[in-house]
């Protein structure tokens, strides 16, 4: 019950917030975890991402203020957009009309009420998981920044694995000696005070020396769930063991990356296991 309360508490800060600077530190401080980890969950539990939540949430409320004759700049200004343009045109694409439209009668409009969380029964599907402590893990490949948008990483990663593949970058990885993982990694580094990149690697010997980047991830405890299938089905995994085991394990978030290891890295035919860090 303690996740429903706290994911709750996170939408009354959002709603208290609306017409403020909603700031996602404070959200990923009421579950004790990185801005990341809170963008990814919320994502994952209520199938929008978080930003497009509260924009729907703001445009929503909107309407009645326009409808109460409010001007439409001042509307604009109190939710946040910069110009009255740029809030015309958020308003029309949610609602398919132009804001002084909804002044009128018998206008059609969409509303978005705040969600909220309750406990509910799931995973009628088993997860096979095991519990690993691991030393430091030294890491060395390529890297490139993640942005703070969930949506907008979900579309550049796979381009960046589909760059590395092209360039022979992997093959240079895949023909490096590695140790404590045998093959290819994908490591998401998001934490609060650290710069957000995602890792193609493998782990190798940190006094070896090459032409890649390199990385230590810190200790930590790890939960470790295997899977296999496409891009798509590492994300359902994902998805599946952050709104279903999480919650309910009795972990939170660690505070190291989280690992992708494929074991065998075919786009449509992968193995691959998810190293979540769990404290």
């Amino acid at each position: 019950m303690e996740w429903v309360e706290r994911l709750n508490a996170a939408i009354k800060y959002i709603e208290e917030h609306l017409t403020d600077e909603i700031e996602y530190e404070e959200l990923a401080k009421l579950l004790c975890c990185s801005t990341y980890h809170f963008q990814r969950m919320f994502s994952f539990m209520n199938n929008v991402p978080l930003s497009e939540y509260i924009r729907r949430r703001k445009l929503s409320l909107a309407v009645s203020d326009i409808q109460n004759n409010e001007k439409i700049l001042n509307v604009a200004q109190k939710y946040g957009y910069s110009s009255p343009t740029a809030f015309c045109r958020a308003f029309q694409n949610l609602h398919g009309i132009a804001p002084s439209e909804a002044r009128k009668k018998g206008v059609l409009l969409k509303t978005y009420p705040p969600i909220s969380f309750k406990l509910t029964i799931k995973g009628t599907e088993e997860l096979t998981y095991r519990i690993e402590d691991k030393a430091p893990i030294h890491i060395k490949g390529i890297s490139m920044p993640l942005e703070k948008s969930m949506e907008q990483n979900f579309l550049t990663v796979p381009q960046f694995w589909n760059k590395a593949v092209e360039n022979g970058t992997l093959t240079k990885l895949m023909n490096m000696d590695k140790v404590e993982f045998d093959n290819l990694l994908g490591v998401s580094v998001c934490g609060n005070r650290e710069e957000w990149k995602y890792y193609i690697a493998v782990s190798s010997l940190q006094d070896v020396k090459c032409e890649f980047e390199e990385y230590t991830i810190p200790a930590s405890k790890w939960a470790v769930f295997s899977g296999s299938g496409t891009n798509l089905s590492l994300q359902e995994l994902e998805r599946r063991v952050i709104t279903e085991w999480l919650p309910f394990s009795g972990f939170k978030y660690g505070n190291a990356p989280d690992i992708e290891h494929y074991i065998q890295a075919n786009p449509d035919n992968a193995v691959y296991e998810y190293w979540l860090s769990i404290q």
